[in-house]
């Protein structure tokens, strides 16, 4: 298996990484491997960033990231340490992969083998099995080339995309056009065409927005496998934190930064002990709360935390590299409205993965992007882990959420979440056929305001960049800072951009800037 290249020794270099999200824990176990002396800190109660965990009464959450994809990604990062993913959590491949659930009472299962799927196709229109094999052929070819030679190589300046072998490797790659573009070229039948561009909403993008070169997902979804980590997502990060301990890093939760003083080889990072968070810390965090404030002297940085809060919060106006405006001018991904709910009974209506779609979600996406709005008719996601996992829920109930991808920046008052809240449950019962209005014995909603308040997120957005032709590649924010000598970013704002597994890349090109400049 590939791995990344060795990096040069960081023997005796103090580092700083702010922020316990993914691309944080990533960066700070390839940094402590290469010799640093790594602290990590994190804002909130618990690590994982986005991929929190929530228990409330016997019932626990994943608060964010719930699906597992890209298996590969998490294999090498794991075997880059001597591990193996085994070593700190076990995965059950999910059958089906997920359930899409049309508004109009229509339904299709993904399952794991591909002819299966080539049926199902067949179904919708004559001809889109063939079609369905010849884009999936399409998707690993972009799958591969993209990964060795976009994704596991950053390419953050424009000269470096002029290299013959570059375009002799792009070659063929679907670079240009949008997503509904490419796959309007295989599939008829718009229901098809929503099943193969669903992905784009991990991607914080919508059909007409998304470059084409996004058809990688489709190889990731039909081929690769939807799984799910025992435990749920939290078990991933657990893992992740498990392995920087071995590794030497220290963790410090409860620890919020409010300013970076200096630059290479003399950084001073003040933080203070973070308020009482919303949501209670689960006992495997409890040990690493702070109880005060105070400082850590660094030779370098590295920042999880979200880059526009960085520059335009922690870091004085002469050391920023982007100004207000820069920010203001950005797409962004959607925020989400969230409800948690551990309710009585089984869900046999659902799958562990179901996706509710209208026939026509045109208008979602421009109430997103276009003309910011809370849905009318909304295209949601529900996750009932405890299809799969029984711990996630007390006996005879089951653990649900639901999430509906709203534009960033929406006002979320207490008297619109309640109104939407009735719009969603009663949108579930009607297009699913499964009512929770009476059985909740839990709940919590998360949405725009606790994206910002939680993590710090511009305009409450829950991804961060959304992956427009203009925020893809060279065009996202840069790993290291032309401004602070020793300053370095990671996370879903850098390359390669959004998702659990991007983040678990970024951490590697990070430490990659880092070993470059500072070893």
């Amino acid at each position: 298996m590939d791995v990344a290249p060795d990096l040069a020794s960081l023997d005796g270099r103090d580092a700083v990484v702010i922020g316990g999200g993914v691309g944080g824990l990533s960066t700070a176990c390839y940094l402590a491997d290469a010799g640093a002396d790594v602290t990590l800190l994190e804002r909130n109660e618990q690590l994982g960033g986005r991929a929190s965990v929530m228990e409330r009464d016997g019932f626990r959450f994943d608060m964010g990231p719930s699906w597992y994809l890209m298996p590969d990604v998490f294999e090498r990062f794991f075997d880059y340490f001597d591990r193996d993913v085994s070593d700190y959590y076990e995965l059950n491949r999910l059958d089906p992969h997920y359930r899409i659930q049309w508004k109009d009472g229509d339904s299709m299962d993904l399952a794991p083998d591909i002819e299966t799927n080539v049926e199902r196709f067949e179904e919708y229109e004559d001809g889109a099995g063939d079609a369905l094999r010849e884009y999936l052929d399409e998707s690993e070819y972009t799958y591969e080339v993209g990964m060795e030679q976009f994704v596991y190589e950053d390419r953050p300046r424009l000269r470096d995309y002029l290299d013959p072998d570059v375009g002799k490797q792009a070659r063929g790659l679907a670079l240009l056009g949008s997503m509904q573009d490419h796959v309007e070229e295989y599939f008829d039948h718009p229901k098809l065409q929503q099943v193969m561009q669903y992905t784009l909403v991990f991607l914080g993008g919508s059909p007409n927005n998304t470059p084409a070169l996004y058809n990688l997902m489709s190889h990731v979804d039909f081929d690769l496998g939807v799984y799910y980590p025992e435990g749920g997502l939290a078990a991933v990060i657990d893992g992740l934190v498990d392995l920087g301990e071995e590794l030497g890093v220290e963790y410090r939760a409860g620890a919020d930064v409010t300013q970076i003083h200096g630059q290479r080889g003399g950084f001073k990072v003040d933080y203070d002990a973070a308020d009482p968070a919303d949501f209670a810390p689960s006992d495997r965090h409890e040990d690493w709360r702070v109880d005060s404030g105070g400082y850590k002297l660094a030779d370098l940085v590295v920042s999880d935390a979200d880059y526009a809060h960085t520059e335009q919060e922690l870091l004085p106006e002469q050391k920023r590299q982007y100004s207000e405006e820069y920010w203001d001018s950005r797409t962004y991904a959607p925020s989400a409205f969230l409800l948690y709910m551990g309710v009585e009974g089984d869900l046999p209506e659902l799958a562990h993965h179901t996706l509710v779609l209208p026939t026509e979600w045109d208008d979602h996406f421009g109430q997103i992007f276009d003309e910011p709005a809370w849905p009318d008719d909304p295209a949601y996601y529900l996750c009932a882990p405890s299809k799969t996992d029984d711990s996630v829920a007390p006996e005879g109930h089951s653990n649900l959420f639901a999430l509906v991808p709203i534009a960033p920046g929406l006002d979320d008052d207490d008297v619109t979440r309640e109104a939407y809240r009735q719009s969603v449950l009663d949108d579930i019962a009607e297009n699913t056929g499964t009512d929770l209005r009476d059985r909740i014995v839990v709940e919590e909603t998360f949405s725009v305001s606790e994206f910002g308040e939680r993590y710090n997120s511009v305009q409450g957005s829950a991804l961060g960049l959304a992956h427009t032709l203009k925020q893809t590649a060279l065009l996202r924010p840069s790993h290291a800072s032309s401004e602070v000598p020793g300053l370095y970013f990671t996370g879903s704002y850098t390359t390669p951009g959004i998702g659990v597994p991007m983040c678990l890349i970024s951490g590697q090109l990070t430490a990659e800037a880092v070993a470059d400049r500072e070893a």
